[in-house]
């Protein structure tokens, strides 16, 4: 099933600077490992080495939090959006 998933500038880099591209997966951690499999090092741009998501990535579902939904076994269905977006922090 297609997904179309959206990046921050933060993570364009691991995937060939591209902002937005269609992925396939059942799963948030489905979805994820095919995008390592097509740009290997996105999966250390968003999990640890066990596979845990890191904890400064937010990663939403059509707009919702997947850490309500199901965290990596949030199930995806074909047209739903994945947006990844590493928290930001800082300031003066």
């Amino acid at each position: 099933m297609a997904v179309k998933v959206q990046v921050t500038s933060v993570i364009q880099k691991a995937v060939d600077g591209q902002r937005e591209f269609d992925a396939e997966g059942g799963t948030v951690a489905e979805l994820i490992d095919n995008i390592d499999t097509r740009y290997p090092g996105f999966r250390g741009q968003v999990a640890d080495d066990s596979g845990e998501l890191h904890r400064f990535v937010n990663i939403y579902l059509n707009d919702e939090d997947i850490r309500f939904l199901g965290g990596k076994d949030t199930q995806v269905s074909d047209g739903d959006t994945i947006s990844f977006l590493p928290a930001l922090a800082g300031g003066a």
